[in-house]
């Protein structure tokens, strides 16, 4: 099913020439919300007009999920072939074999036969256990390295062999990473999951990864207010507050949260936002359709981008790195900041 329906919109397609919804919905609860809760929001979002979900293992909710998918099924409100699912391969899986047995439970845990989309969580192998603080560093926690990354690329490309996923990607990926990883794939992925918000543009990654036919997806689209306390400092800008957003979201008569929103689907990546309350994911959904920003206003925000990461990743450091900053590559090339061999 495309959802592309207004004229303002960018076409948003994947390589091989089928349209995607332009907004997604987000279900990762911040370990602020039970995985019923963020299940029965799938089910009412749905209901909404939502038919793209972006989830993953780590967020351990997808067999709540499940049930509500399978639900939907059987009330007739969706058919599969309508929804666009999108899981993601978590940290402590990437070793030889783990791959398709990660994918495998997934699907068992969503009761599908296949996913439209399966992303690496994230290019290194650095797990974290729920609630690890900003101090805690996994022993075997390491920085980017190109050939342990192509293992467990090839194992995700043999999945969309077996027909398992139609399309795979990565997430939380940067140009340095991307330079090294897309010469070597035999299938390029089809989307990098990122931040983005008018705090935090990354317009340099945005036009890379148009370049490279790679599609943006992002989280925090919303400036991600409920992050774990963890990745907050006292200097993160509050995206709600930005004069721009501001101003722009009066003219409109609506929250700031809708003219990111409306800035993001019309610059053309994906947002996926999330939220529990039905009036918060309904407006959502219906703010990137009517109501366009003007090109004026989307060069305001273009240019009230502040560069400010507020998703920080701090828990994913290794022993050795100095601070989160090692782990974005800010200087241009892949950074092991720290790094010793054992």
């Amino acid at each position: 099913m495309d959802i592309l329906k207004n004229a303002n919109l960018p076409e948003v397609t994947s390589k091989d020439g089928k349209s995607l919804p332009i907004i997604g919905m987000g279900t990762f609860g911040n370990d602020k919300y039970k995985s019923s809760e963020v299940a029965a929001a799938v089910l009412g979002a749905i209901r909404a007009g939502y038919r793209f979900f972006d989830g993953a293992a780590a967020y351990g909710n997808e067999e709540e999920i499940g049930r509500v998918y399978q639900q939907a099924f059987a009330q007739g409100l969706v058919k599969r072939e309508e929804l666009f699912i999108l899981s993601k391969l978590w940290n402590d899986m990437h070793g030889p074999g783990k791959v398709i047995a990660a994918l495998k439970k997934t699907l068992k845990d969503l009761q599908l036969d296949y996913l439209d989309a399966y992303l690496v969580h994230w290019p290194f192998p650095n797990y974290h256990a729920p609630g690890a603080g900003i101090d805690d560093r996994h022993p075997d926690a390491r920085p980017f390295f190109i050939d342990e990354f192509m293992a467990t690329w090839t194992q995700m490309e043999a999945l969309v062999d077996a027909g398992l996923v139609r399309y795979i990607g990565v997430s939380n990926m940067t140009i340095p990473k991307l330079r090294e990883v897309l010469p070597l794939c035999r299938r390029r992925p089809v989307f990098n999951e990122v931040e983005m918000h008018p705090a935090f543009q990354q317009s340099e990654l945005f036009r890379y990864c148009q370049e490279q036919g790679v599609i943006p997806l992002a989280y925090s689209p919303l400036g991600s207010a409920e992050r774990p306390a963890r990745d907050t400092e006292v200097t993160d800008t509050e995206v709600f507050k930005m004069p721009e957003l501001v101003e722009i979201a009066k003219r409109h008569s609506v929250h700031p949260a809708l003219v990111c929103l409306k800035w993001a689907t019309q610059r053309g990546h994906i947002p996926v936002p999330f939220s529990v309350k039905e009036s918060e994911y309904t407006d959502n959904y219906k703010a990137v359709y009517s109501d366009p920003l003007s090109e004026e206003e989307m060069r305001i925000i273009e240019k009230a981008d502040k560069g400010d990461r507020l998703i920080k990743a701090k828990v994913f450091l290794w022993t050795g790195a100095k601070d989160w900053r090692n782990i974005w590559d800010l200087e241009g090339v892949i950074d092991r900041t720290g790094w010793r061999e054992n």
